[in-house]
């Protein structure tokens, strides 16, 4: 996730971190200088046909529509992520709660809450389809890379602790109740990262940007001649652009710029933890270039 502050006129209009322009910039290159052959030909070679641009206005309409749909749909997931993820947070620091009304004994206590931090780094991995090698926390020193599933593994050891060490009935349900709102979180964002946007839609979407991008210079060149160029670039960056973003949005829990941060949530929980683990607190984690993983 990119993180800053309001800027100004010259960085809004230049900056490249967090912008979309470094991934789209071949496509408007490639579809910018077919227009500059298209000019060329027409001035130079033989006269091309000079479209009514009134049919291109209810097409860039139209289109703007699909993309305006598509991005919407796009950003609900992105924030329906952070919302689950949000809820993950505020579940993990109730546990830690939980354990240290309903957990009498503290090694079973820290047990619970070590074994907790290893699902929702695990949870983490899993999401962003990384290799388990590659999570550095490692709380409780049990080792989930050979499970079916290795943040359910953890939950489930988190949960035989607790049932195991819970002292009546009553710390049982309130500390169950507690793993299964962590559960159901965790089963929304597995929806999220295993459901992307239909296909078709994507498919439509560019066929149709490529399609408009490549016809609007037969449109533009009664009026815009050498110009022409100029603006199938412009048209070319807000159609390309509203697509990529949809693309970044669609998965939110991706390591891309417009990912959500999920090592600085972790984080954020390990933080919480900490007075109940009898530990120092880590620092929270810092923006590197603006951009906060």
């Amino acid at each position: 996730m990119i993180i800053r502050e309001k800027t100004g006129l010259f960085e809004l209009l230049f900056a490249t971190k967090g912008s979309v322009l470094p991934h789209i910039l071949p496509r408007i290159l490639t579809v910018s200088i077919l227009a500059m052959l298209i000019v060329w030909i027409d001035g130079w070679v033989i006269s091309l046909p000079h479209l009514d641009a009134a049919p291109f206005a209810v097409f860039g309409i139209a289109l703007s529509l699909f993309l305006g749909f598509r991005n919407n749909a796009a950003y609900e997931r992105w924030w329906e992520g952070r919302r689950l993820w949000g809820q993950l947070v505020a579940d993990m620091r109730s546990l830690a709660r939980d354990s240290r009304m309903f957990l009498p004994e503290d090694a079973a206590r820290q047990e619970v809450l070590k074994l907790a931090l290893d699902f929702l780094h695990l949870h983490r991995v899993n999401l962003r389809k990384l290799k388990i090698s590659e999570t550095k926390q490692n709380w409780s020193g049990m080792d989930f890379s050979q499970a079916a599933h290795p943040p359910c593994a953890a939950l489930n050891a988190a949960t035989a602790t607790a049932v195991k060490a819970a002292p009546d009935g009553f710390a049982r349900k309130a500390l169950s109740e507690r793993l299964a709102s962590i559960a159901l979180a965790q089963a929304g964002c597995e929806r999220i990262a295993t459901t992307p946007l239909p296909y078709v839609y994507s498919l439509l979407v560019f066929r149709t940007t490529y399609l408009y991008c490549l016809l609007i210079p037969f449109a533009l060149l009664e009026d815009a001649a050498w110009i022409t160029p100029i603006f199938v670039a412009i048209i070319a960056y807000v159609f390309f652009g509203l697509a990529e973003v949809t693309e970044e949005l669609a998965r939110p829990f991706g390591e891309t710029v417009n990912g959500l941060p999920l090592d600085a949530i972790c984080r954020t929980v390990e933080i919480s933890m900490a007075p109940h683990l009898d530990i120092k607190a880590p620092p929270a984690l810092q923006a590197q270039g603006y951009y906060l993983s």
